[in-house]
């Protein structure tokens, strides 16, 4: 598997554990985030610390991730982003639309401040 979830009360987590975010994985990413979505998911953290490389279909499953979030009044975060995914999102001016944090626990605390109250 390409990815790790695990769910929590208020959202779930989904942490990548390949390299390479590209064609050969972001299909199966972006059908698990419908499912989860489907499933009633409204916050979901993409954890892309174990990703040090991202093409147009990896950021086209992040995009569908934010949208899905956004239209069930929830938040996406994206953490844990490598120099080369990091400059990837902001040659792409997607860092003013995405919620990016640092680290897990950031994450956590941008997605209090996103949807209010208690993200945990």
């Amino acid at each position: 598997m390409s990815f790790k979830i695990h769910k929590k009360d208020k959202f779930t987590v989904v942490k990548t554990s390949v390299d390479k975010l590209d064609t050969t994985v972001a299909p199966s990413l972006k059908t698990e985030l419908v499912l989860l979505n489907s499933d009633g998911v409204q916050n979901i953290i993409i954890d892309l610390s174990a990703t040090r490389y991202c093409d147009s279909s990896g950021l086209s499953a992040i995009l569908v991730a934010n949208r899905l979030c956004k239209n069930a009044g929830g938040a996406l975060v994206i953490t844990g982003l490598q120099e080369p995914v990091r400059n990837l999102i902001s040659i792409s001016q997607l860092d003013s639309i995405l919620n990016i944090a640092d680290t897990l626990e950031d994450s956590i605390e941008l997605l209090k401040e996103k949807v209010g109250g208690e993200a945990e």
